[in-house]
């Protein structure tokens, strides 16, 4: 199905918890795939689904110990893990050097993640251009959805970014105290390099729920709420 890429141009304005968000409530079977070269946190920040620890050494990295004799869409899932609210994932690399043995494998990735049959895939791919690789993954995507806070120098580097760089969407991490006024405020910026600008909530306490407290009172987060908006718009 489809190849949904989450990313930022700098600093840390939210992905992992996003694409997190998102995934928890897609309204399509789905798969979170960790995809950042320079180190995953999934593995340390959500419990598995019978409350222990998920397995770090479980996911792209043993993936990759495999796919040099080919990647097919089924290998996938013999390499991810549930977690607790019965969401799948594919935990990421555990720190950055790992990526150095791995150039080879983001482009496979990519085509093999697209051609998942039956769920779409939603990729957290970190930071643009610290990994020029990560492109050959990219490329396969059906959406590219940038993240940006509504500062300054985030807004900047954003719109050289997609200056340079195809993609579909724009996700504004907005205070919600002026939440519509910072999406506006962004898509004045942006708006001639991309198609859409959307927003997501920042929300620290909606955030720490979603760390594997799943239930009500996550369900009445700014956080998952808007994350229900942002979803339907994008699938």
């Amino acid at each position: 199905m489809a190849l949904i890429v989450l990313a930022a141009d700098k600093g840390a304005p939210g992905v992992t918890t996003t694409a997190t968000a998102l995934a928890a409530v897609w309204p399509r079977p789905v798969l979170l795939a960790e995809c950042d070269p320079a180190g995953g946190d999934l593995a340390y920040r959500l419990p598995a689904a019978d409350g222990g620890v998920l397995n770090p050494a479980k996911g792209l990295l043993s993936l990759g110990a495999t796919a040099r004799r080919g990647l097919e869409p089924a290998q996938i899932h013999e390499h991810t893990q549930r977690i607790v609210g019965g969401l799948d994932v594919l935990a990421g690399l555990t720190h950055g050097e790992q990526a150095a043995g791995l150039t080879w494998l983001w482009g496979p990735l990519g085509r093999t993640l697209a051609g998942i049959p039956g769920a779409d895939v939603i990729a957290d791919c970190g930071r643009m251009g610290s990994y020029p690789q990560i492109a050959d993954l990219t490329a396969e995507a059906d959406q590219i959805v940038m993240l940006t806070r509504a500062t300054l120098d985030h807004v900047a580097h954003l719109r050289e970014r997609l200056s340079i760089s195809k993609a579909h969407a724009v996700v504004v991490i907005a205070d919600p105290r002026n939440y519509r006024a910072s999406i506006d405020d962004v898509r004045r910026v942006v708006g001639q390099n991309v198609e859409h600008v959307y927003g997501l909530a920042h929300d620290p306490k909606g955030a720490e729920l979603l760390r594997g407290r799943w239930g009500g009172r996550l369900d009445r987060t700014l956080l998952i709420r808007t994350a229900r908006d942002l979803a339907r718009r994008l699938a």
